[in-house]
């Protein structure tokens, strides 16, 4: 694998980009034949604003201007149309303009104005085409009486005691019929959820009286009974048949059948679940009188068990008598048994390149009841082909993680009568254990094993939440000899007390989240997520009572073991706003702390006292694709951390390595860690193409500031910690754009974010950006200076990322 990109091809990429962006500047109309013109403005006059702009979506689609960008892609790539990429010209079309004129008509005609007229005219210049469509909208007509007439009194008694609730029409209002259909629509919901199962829409109909001079409507509403019928009737559920056919969608051969109670018969031709894992998530029963609401509760419940390929909406059949009593039918097609997938992410900044690779295996034949068995392996390398001494050319770190799962959809514990809790979402329960390895070239292999049971569940549509109960890591580090011996040289107990011991902790956690249904939307819109991590208590606890030794560094044991006492929490505020279209803001606030309490307050270590003893694993870390995006992963802070001025000068000597130099890069990825954190971000996101090779591409503008600092001063590292007037000046902070494509069920994204205030330096050397910008592609006195001090490492002023999914 070779993935070395050096400046040169750099300025190489961005050159190739610019080429293509002066190509796509070639004429819009270059592929017109003569006589063609191109459509690239429409202009609406004589229209109220309020509906200026929703006017122009009535004009026909092949006579909407097109997107610059879209009309570029399809002329550089479809070649005349055989490959469906961008978008072809909107080509003038006479008929469709007169279509379109008709359309806006009927639409201000719509919202009141019954006298308007609409006229159209069409001027060209240098084959580009205007629409002008210029209307004489007349008087707006409002409503002066609403009546109805409503042959059956029940309904009529249900449609007065809703109406205030819902209607959109009342009288002084304008006289808007897409108001009536919404009324009629909103009506005929509330029928279906009060039993009346065979109500249409067409049953709803208006009448309105607009002869008057005065611009007035009278507006009557009815609705009558069915043919030859005196009522509506109102419908009750009786049976309930699940047909469960094979993944294929058939059903072949002997199906497991069962009658399960009085309501329910379950069929399963794919012999592989229980009756339970269907009728718990069935939310109309017998006797109850039919509720469209209850109907799609159920759908959307079986289908969120990630079990089942396709639940379409039950099928009903009226009994054969007088009851008014409804058979019901669900047919329930499963997911393959088995599948697999695998993930990947790329990463890469001068001599610096890694990969993230991920296998998830996935069985939902587990025990018969729609529980998932998931097994995962994440493998994560770090390479370092730079110029750097201190590990030339070889893997600066590795993370090996092997998982699994077991998922149930329902809340396990041993207390009975729990509810089912679906009313909002499938509530699951998820027994997990882990098994990770991280290796750093030289210094440190740690290992920990963790296990846990999870519950989550939904309060509402938008409150959701996630209880860990219990949650048991075990992790032990052991330091390489040569390492061990130059961290104690310098007094660095505190990094080999933080990556060597051995230790365990028991703790609980609590997840809070707000909108989370959301997040794929265009709305106007706050999401929220707090999480609480707190450990070692109950240990602690008990390790008093049974006055349990302290080892060397002053710290409680437990069945000879140390474990740590701490509390951590992080939250994530988003605050979404919509432009239209797909054009979004997002601001994003990120902080978190974690608080080392009890027996990991103050330790001991080679006759010297130090803070901070939360575990390595619970450290918070900075840079990557998900937060500081022009700092790799671990490279960013605490503070105004500088590594050359910590670990002293560099001998400049590939062949003389001096203390610092080694130490330097021993410690790479590994001491820059701290306990609190706060990251920002605010990004623009908005569509590009419509269809490139078969994805959206959009684009998106970022900007992330932020750091992570320690709690407390450190020895030989000044300005770490965290206090109020070191906040703004240890603040980093990042520029950068990026291109997203979405494939509908995933998006690839690609992020160029560059450095631009550097908390590293001092005063306006933080400046890098701004003071340094010639040596952006290319190395200047600055970038050979930074050589020099940090032991061969280069200063990289952009970061690459390319990832799977949102950066947030």
């Amino acid at each position: 694998m070779k993935a070395y990109t050096s400046p040169g091809s750099n300025r190489s990429a961005i050159l190739s980009i610019l080429l293509l962006f002066l190509v796509c500047g070639c004429s819009l109309t270059r592929r017109l034949q003569p006589g063609q013109a191109l459509v690239r403005k429409i202009t609406i006059k004589g229209i109220e604003k309020e509906f200026a702009v929703p006017a122009t979506n009535y004009v026909d689609k092949e006579q909407q201007p097109n997107n610059w960008l879209n009309l570029q892609f399809y002329y550089l790539f479809s070649r005349h149309g055989k490959r469906d990429i961008g978008d072809p010209p909107a080509i003038l079309d006479s008929n469709l303009v007169e279509f379109s004129r008709i359309q806006i008509e009927r639409f201000i005609q719509n919202k009141g104005y019954l006298k308007a007229k609409v006229s159209d005219s069409i001027k060209i210049k240098d084959k580009k085409a205007e629409l002008i469509f210029t209307a004489v909208e007349g008087p707006l007509f409002k409503i002066r009486k609403i009546q109805d007439s409503i042959a059956d009194k029940n309904v009529r008694n249900l449609y007065r005691v809703n109406r205030p609730r819902f209607s959109h029409v009342q009288p002084g209002g304008r006289f808007d019929t897409d108001s009536l259909a919404y009324d009629r629509d909103e009506f005929y919901l509330i029928m279906k959820r009060n039993g009346y199962y065979d109500f249409y829409r067409q049953y709803i109909n208006y009448t309105y009286d607009s002869t008057f001079r005065s611009s007035v409507v009278d507006i009557k509403m009815i609705i009558d009974n069915p043919a030859g019928k005196s009522a509506h009737p109102v419908f009750k559920i009786n049976n309930t048949l699940i047909v469960v056919s094979n993944s294929e969608g058939r059903t072949p051969g002997k199906a497991d059948t069962l009658k399960v109670d009085s309501q329910f018969k379950f069929v399963d031709y794919s012999h592989k679940f229980k009756p339970r894992v269907a009728t718990d998530y069935i939310f109309q029963r017998k006797g109850q009188i039919y509720d469209i609401d209850r109907q799609t509760l159920t759908t959307s419940r079986l289908s969120e068990l990630n079990v089942f390929r396709n639940v379409p909406n039950p099928t009903y059949t009226r009994l054969p008598d007088s009851t008014n009593r409804l058979d019901t039918r669900i047919d329930i097609v499963p997911l393959k048994q088995m599948s697999n997938r695998i993930e990947g992410e790329f990463l890469f900044n001068a001599g610096q390149y890694g990969f993230n690779l991920g296998n998830t295996f996935t069985d939902r034949d587990l025990f018969k009841n729609a529980a998932i068995l998931q097994v995962k392996l994440n493998w994560s390398v770090l390479f370092d082909n730079s110029s750097s001494v201190s590990n030339p050319n070889g893997i600066s770190n590795q993370d090996l993680t092997v998982g699994a799962n077991v998922i149930y959809p329902r809340i396990i514990s041993p207390f009975k009568r729990l509810p089912i809790l679906g009313k909002y979402g499938v509530p699951h329960t998820t027994f997990s254990t882990n098994y990770q390895l991280f290796y750093e070239q030289g210094l440190v292999q740690r290992t920990s094993f963790i296990n846990s049971i999870t519950y989550d569940f939904a309060e509402t549509a938008q409150k959701t939440h996630t209880v860990t109960p219990i949650n048991i890591e075990f992790s032990k580090g052991i330091i390489n000899p040569a390492a061990q011996a130059e961290l104690a040289l310098n007094k660095l107990y505190a990094y080999s007390y933080l990556i060597g011991r051995t230790i365990f902790t028991a703790g609980s956690q609590y997840t809070y989240q707000y909108n989370a249904n959301k997040l794929n939307t265009y709305e106007n819109f706050i999401y929220f997520r707090g999480s609480l991590d707190v450990g070692g208590n109950t240990l602690a606890l008990l390790a008093n009572v049974l006055n349990s030794p302290r080892d060397s560094t002053g710290e409680r044991t437990i069945f000879g073991r140390t474990f740590a006492q701490y509390a951590k929490a992080e939250t994530d505020l988003r605050v979404y706003h919509s432009f239209g279209g797909q054009k979004q803001l997002v601001f994003r606030l990120n902080p978190g702390i974690g608080i080392p309490y009890g027996n990991s307050r103050q330790l001991k270590f080679a006759d010297t006292t130090f803070t901070d003893g939360l575990i390595f694993e619970k450290e918070f870390y900075a840079g990557g694709a998900n937060d500081m995006r022009a700092w790799l992963p671990r490279t960013l802070g605490p503070g105004k951390f500088n590594r050359a001025t910590f670990y002293g000068p560099s001998s400049g000597n590939p062949d003389a390595l001096s203390k610092g130099d080694v130490l330097r890069g021993r410690l790479k990825y590994l001491d820059q860690f701290g306990e609190i954190k706060i990251i920002s971000s605010l990004e623009y996101r908005y569509k590009l193409v419509d269809n490139f090779f078969g994805s959206v591409m959009k684009g998106a503008l970022f900007m992330d500031a932020g750091n992570i600092w320690r709690l407390h001063a450190q020895t030989n590292a000044p300005d770490v910690e965290f206090r109020a007037n070191n906040i703004l000046p240890a603040t980093a902070l990042d520029i950068g754009t990026g291109l997203r494509f979405d494939l509908a069920f995933f998006v690839f994204r690609l992020d160029a974010a560059f450095k631009f205030k550097d908390p590293q330096f001092d005063g306006s050397e933080q400046w890098v950006l701004v003071n340094h910008f010639n040596e952006l592609f290319h190395t200047g006195p600055f970038k050979a200076a930074y050589k020099i001090n940090n032991t061969g490492d280069t200063y990289n002023f952009m970061q690459l990322n390319f990832g799977i999914g949102m950066p947030f």
